[in-house]
């Protein structure tokens, strides 16, 4: 009975031991990645249990101690992690600052506005302690897109062949974006401080002929590659990802778009996203409100809970339900890539957030009908479809109340076959090819209107 009663006594102590060090232990570092892109960047910790973390910022450089860790091999991993063209960081030490804490000190490029937060276990994700490093100034999509298309006209002034004679200078009435062009085109040029080329026209020549030339009414097409990021979308029985696929068909079709014009006025592509990072759903609306676009796409290649689902489908909005028991799931789905993109809701106004999103118009489900219907007609020439209508749903991000919008499900990369279709350059083609034949379908049908909006 005593040897016994021994035994228990260290078996006891030895579980008080481990809890004990469990405890000092904390939790366990899983992964840690790093999202540079243009408009920011984010760093991400993920963990089996909770973190809590202090912040200190000195000039350009950000101290973050996060408490009940010790140093260990993933979280060295943070400092090769960090890519030579981020805008945004310089570099990363990660050093064990104190017993159980652990520091990382980031230096930046530039001035950057730094939001902590934390997100709890969702999908795929344990728990997250993610900074996002933000520029003072937001990036604002308009003027991205001036830029572009100023750089574009730019070129074409540079042209060895002689330029026609140009028109008076005048923007289409009814376009202030194309008033704004204008006005950046006859801003005075600084004194010149570079010899002329010879042969090539001089930085004054160029811009007298773009003040002078005639600025046209862009039509300009929102392209929204869903996910990205911390959220991969789908992935399909061979690994690939639906974030990748989407974005690489958004750039086939950007490509296409930016050559083609519509009775004589060209059109433009406008990104959501152009690269690996996260866009909030809302996020994605209100780029494509900001930059005024005649028409809004979100590409997406889902899965299904078979991997015999398969075709492609196009959606539009509904503000009384969804047309059917799939499209409600699809819907639903989508409408979580929030959570697990991982969303700062203490920087959301939810206030304006909910007003905007729910501002939709029976004008715009009904362009959006009209749309999805000339998109289908052109997909269907290419592959198969799921359903040979357009379906409707609660979709978050169809929910600009001005734009006519559409979801284009391109295939199910969770069907075998049309994942190896997805991976398929030839294939991102010719679905390339169809969603540009149904929008000039679309505006044979329904001329894009002048521009009243104000800037």
């Amino acid at each position: 009975m005593k040897l016994y009663r021994r035994r228990m006594l260290k078996a006891g102590s030895l579980v008080l031991l481990l809890g004990a060090q469990q405890i000092a232990r904390g939790a366990t570092v899983v992964a840690v990645r790093v999202w540079p892109a243009p408009e920011y960047t984010r760093l991400t910790i993920e963990s089996d249990g909770l973190l809590t973390s202090k912040t200190e910022i000195s000039g350009r450089r950000l101290s973050l101690d996060i408490e009940g860790l010790d140093l260990d091999a993933t979280l060295r991993e943070l400092v090769a992690k960090v890519k030579s063209d981020d805008p945004f960081i310089a570099g990363i030490r990660v050093l064990q600052h104190a017993p159980n804490v652990v520091r990382l000190q980031v230096d930046l490029k530039q001035s950057a506005l730094p939001q902590v937060f934390k997100l709890s276990p969702v999908a795929a994700y344990k728990h997250r302690l993610v900074v996002d490093f933000f520029p003072p100034k937001a990036v604002d999509p308009l003027e991205a897109l001036i830029a572009e298309r100023l750089m574009e006209k730019q070129n074409q002034a540079l042209a060895p062949a002689p330029l026609p004679p140009p028109p008076a200078a005048a923007a289409v009435p009814g376009d202030p974006l194309g008033e704004l062009i204008a006005r950046q085109t006859q801003r005075p040029a600084p004194p010149a401080s570079t010899a002329q080329v010879v042969g090539r026209p001089t930085a004054e020549s160029t811009r007298n002929a773009l003040a002078a030339a005639k600025t046209d009414r862009l039509i300009i097409v929102a392209l929204d590659p869903g996910h990205g990021g911390e959220d991969p979308g789908a992935v399909g029985p061979g690994g690939t990802r639906e974030k990748d696929v989407v974005l690489q068909i958004a750039h086939q079709l950007r490509d296409r778009i930016n050559a083609m014009t519509i009775n004589g006025n060209p059109m433009r592509a406008f990104l959501t996203r152009d690269a690996d990072f996260f866009v909030p759903l809302h996020v994605r609306v209100e780029k494509a409100r900001r930059v005024q676009a005649d028409l809004f796409v979100s590409i997406h290649a889902d899965a299904f809970m078979t991997p015999t689902a398969r075709g492609a489908s196009v959606f539009a909005l509904s503000q009384t339900g969804a047309s059917s028991t799939a499209a409600r799931w699809m819907a639903d789905k989508e409408n979580k890539a929030d959570l697990i993109g991982g969303v700062n809701i203490k920087t959301q106004d939810q206030h304006v957030m909910r007003a905007m999103l729910d501002m939709s118009t029976t004008a715009q489900i009904n362009d959006s009908l009209k749309l999805g219907s000339a998109l289908l007609g052109e997909i269907g020439n290419v592959g198969k479809l799921h359903k040979g209508s357009v379906e409707q749903a609660g979709f978050a991000v169809l929910k600009a109340p001005d734009i006519p919008s559409v979801l284009v499900e391109t295939a199910f990369i969770s069907n075998p076959e049309e994942e190896a279709k997805l991976r398929s350059t030839e294939y991102q083609e010719q679905l390339a090819d169809a969603v540009v034949r149904g929008i000039e379908r679309y505006f044979s049908r329904n001329p894009p209107l002048a521009r009243s909006r104000p800037l």
